[in-house]
């Protein structure tokens, strides 16, 4: 891990936990049955059960949680599979190259890494797919633009599926979708992404959930593109969010936020 990202998470951690002690109102009902909470990269630890795996995915959606995020490479033979890290040392213990294996083998190495078009046959129109685009060298966009394509034709774009991305440019993979259905994450320079949405007229905005402000919610809700926040652990963090009226709560914890909406619905 990097020095930045060693920080990042440290900085993360303390504003959970902050958030964690200070109360909030209780979400509103509306609020509530509108609430669109993504498991990113399913519900996992990365000991029991690896992230971006067919068993995460499974697991988000058995306890009803609305979407699932998962990022998409591809195999040096132009295969999309389901996987963060351009290698694989992180989360399987074995340090591979996705682009630089064929599918055949990547599978026969690691056969937990599912590819993109599992993912969707298993869990398309079942859960909503929040598909993040991961940058490479490969080239042949237009082959994968096509390859894409047809992996998401028995699905409706926005309904069933969108596309996010650090990098604005990758949205060209994704043109058959429109405009609408693709979500620029921001990392740090949250100011600077927010103008790109709004100038390439992109679907919406997602950002840790500290930097997106009240003054950009306000800002995108007024231009109808919607916003994304991530990534909420705790009760009164996830209360915060819905009372903000964000579309989109992404989260490593979204087992025990659906439980904790759910319980509250019964209650109402």
């Amino acid at each position: 891990m990097s020095l930045r990202s060693y920080l990042e998470l440290i900085a993360q951690r303390v504003a959970d936990f902050c958030f964690m002690l200070i109360p909030r109102r209780q979400p509103s009902a509306l609020a509530l049955r509108e609430c669109r909470i993504v498991s990113h990269r399913g519900e996992h630890d990365n000991r029991e059960v690896r992230e971006n795996t067919m068993v995460a995915f499974a697991a988000a959606a058995a306890a009803g949680v609305w979407g699932i995020e998962f990022d998409l490479r591809w195999t040096r033979d132009l295969h999309p599979v389901v996987i963060h890290d351009p290698t694989t040392g992180r989360v399987f213990d074995i340090d591979l190259t996705i682009a630089e294996l064929d599918l055949e083998e990547l599978r026969r190495r690691i056969p937990e890494i599912p590819t993109l078009t599992e993912v969707v046959a298993a869990f398309g129109g079942n859960v909503h797919l929040m598909v993040e685009l991961k940058p490479d060298q490969l080239g042949e966009d237009a082959l994968k633009s096509t390859r894409l394509a047809e992996i998401f034709s028995p699905l409706a774009v926005q309904r069933d599926y969108h596309f996010l991305a650090l990098q604005p440019d990758l949205f060209g993979l994704v043109e058959f979708a429109g405009k609408a259905s693709c979500l620029l994450v921001a990392e740090l320079k949250i100011e600077e992404c927010s103008r790109e949405v709004i100038d390439g007229g992109y679907g919406g905005l997602c950002g840790q959930y500290l930097l997106l402000s009240d003054r950009l919610l306000r800002l995108h809700r007024a231009q109808g593109q919607k916003l994304g926040t991530g990534f909420p652990t705790s009760r009164y963090c996830f209360y915060r969010e819905l009372n903000r009226g964000i579309d989109w709560i992404f989260t490593d914890d979204a087992v025990k936020l659906e439980a904790i909406r759910a319980r509250l619905r019964r209650e109402e």
